[in-house]
C-alpha cells in the first residue's frame, strides 16, 4: 500500500526536483500527484512500497536538514549584503495594494462596530 513521503505544497520547485532525484538514485519506486485543476488536491510524492517508505523517509530527512542549513546560510549572507527586503521596502514597492488592503480592514471594522451598534439600541 503506498504511503506519503512528502508533500509538495508550497515547496520551491528545486527542492521537488532534488527529492526526485534522490529517490531515483537509489531505486525508491514512486509516484506523484498533481494539485489538480483547481489546486484543492494534495500534491505529494508518494513511494509505493511500504518497506521502502522508511529508507525513503530518512533519505528526504538528510537531505532536508542538509538544505535547511544551505538556505539558513544563504539567508545570513543576504543579511549581511543587505538584499532582504524589510517591511518599509515592502511598502515603498506596493504602496497601492497597502493602501487597498488598510483601507479594506478599515472598512471592514467600521461596518461590523456599526452593525454591533444598530442592533444594540
Amino acid at each position: 500500500m503506498s504511503k506519503l513521503l512528502f508533500s509538495l505544497r508550497n515547496v520551491p520547485d528545486d527542492e521537488a526536483e532534488d527529492i526526485r532525484m534522490i529517490l531515483k538514485e537509489n531505486n525508491i519506486d514512486f509516484y506523484e500527484t498533481p494539485p489538480g485543476n483547481w489546486g484543492i488536491s494534495m500534491p505529494a510524492i508518494w513511494v509505493r512500497d511500504a518497506l521502502q517508505f522508511n529508507q525513503a523517509n530518512d533519505l528526504v530527512n538528510d537531505y532536508q536538514g542538509k538544505r535547511a542549513i544551505t538556505q539558513r546560510q544563504i539567508y545570513e549572507k543576504l543579511i549581511k549584503e543587505g538584499k532582504v527586503p524589510g517591511f518599509f521596502d515592502y511598502l515603498h514597492q506596493n504602496f497601492y495594494r497597502f493602501l487597498i488592503h488598510i483601507l479594506a480592514v478599515g472598512l471592514i471594522i467600521y461596518v461590523s462596530i456599526k452593525l454591533i451598534l444598530e442592533f444594540g439600541l
